[in-house]
C-alpha cells in the first residue's frame, strides 16, 4: 500500500496552512484534511480557460489574468486555447506554490511556466484587478472553493460589489470574469447582476470522465 509522502507546507499570507502531499504518481493541496486540489481532478479547472476561450470568440491579442497558479491546470488549457498573441498574467500569492511547481511537480507543470506568453506575478491578484482599466480580455478566479474567502479572509473583497465594480473596469468592453466554485451559491449570481454582469452559469464534472464532484463556474460579461 502506497502512503501519502508530505512533500511541503506552506501559509498563506493572513491565511491558513496548506500541505503539499504525494500519493504514488499523483498530487494533493490539502487545507488541514480538506483538498483544494488534486491532480486526479482537473477538468472543470481546465474548462475555466477552455470555456472562456470559447465565449470570447476570436480577439486579437487576448490579454488574460489567472488568480491562482494552484497546479496549473487553468493556466495549460489557457496556453492551449489562445494564440501566440495572447498574454496571460498569472498571479499567485504563495510563492511556494511556484516552486512546487518547478520542483516536485515539474513533470505535471511541463514547461508552462516558461512559455513566452506567460508572465507570473507573486502576488494579489485583488491587486493587478484594482489596478488595471479596460485592461483584460478575461480574468479567470480560482483562489477560493467559491465566492468566499477560504484561503484568507481579505479574498471576500474579490466577490464583494466592490470588489466585482473593480473587475467590470479591469475588463475590456465584451470580457469576462470567469469564477470557479465547488457549490452553487444564488445570492452570488443576484450579485454578480447587480454589478451590471450578463451571467451565465455552467456546471462541470471534477473529472475528464465526467464523474467526480460537480463544480459551478459563473462567467459574467461585461457589457
Amino acid at each position: 500500500m502506497v502512503e501519502d509522502e508530505l512533500l511541503g507546507i506552506a501559509h498563506v499570507p493572513d491565511g491558513v496552512e496548506i500541505r503539499l502531499v504525494q500519493h504514488g504518481d499523483g498530487f494533493t493541496i490539502l487545507l488541514e484534511d480538506t483538498d483544494l486540489m488534486s491532480t486526479q481532478a482537473r477538468a472543470s479547472e481546465e474548462a475555466l480557460a477552455r470555456m472562456t476561450s470559447e465565449m470570447l470568440g476570436e480577439r486579437p491579442a487576448p490579454q488574460i489574468l489567472i488568480g491562482g497558479y494552484g497546479m496549473g491546470f487553468t493556466l495549460r488549457a489557457a496556453l492551449g486555447a489562445f494564440g501566440d498573441d495572447a498574454g496571460i498574467v498569472v498571479a499567485e500569492i504563495v510563492p511556494e506554490i511556484i516552486a512546487w511547481a518547478r520542483g516536485p511537480m515539474q513533470h505535471v507543470t511541463a514547461g508552462c511556466l516558461d512559455d513566452p506568453r506567460v508572465v507570473v506575478v507573486e502576488g494579489d491578484v485583488a491587486m493587478l484587478i484594482d489596478a488595471a482599466c479596460d485592461a483584460y480580455d478575461a480574468i479567470l478566479l480560482d483562489v477560493d472553493n467559491g465566492p468566499e474567502g477560504l484561503t484568507r479572509r481579505l479574498n471576500d473583497g474579490l466577490y464583494s460589489q466592490a470588489g466585482l465594480d473593480s473587475a467590470m473596469a479591469a475588463l475590456r468592453p465584451g470580457g469576462i470574469l470567469a469564477i470557479w466554485s465547488a457549490y452553487t451559491d444564488p445570492e452570488f449570481t443576484v450579485r454578480l447582476q447587480q454589478a451590471g454582469y450578463e451571467v451565465t452559469e455552467t456546471v462541470v464534472r471534477a473529472r475528464d470522465n465526467q464523474k467526480g464532484f460537480r463544480h459551478l463556474i459563473w462567467f459574467a460579461r461585461k457589457p
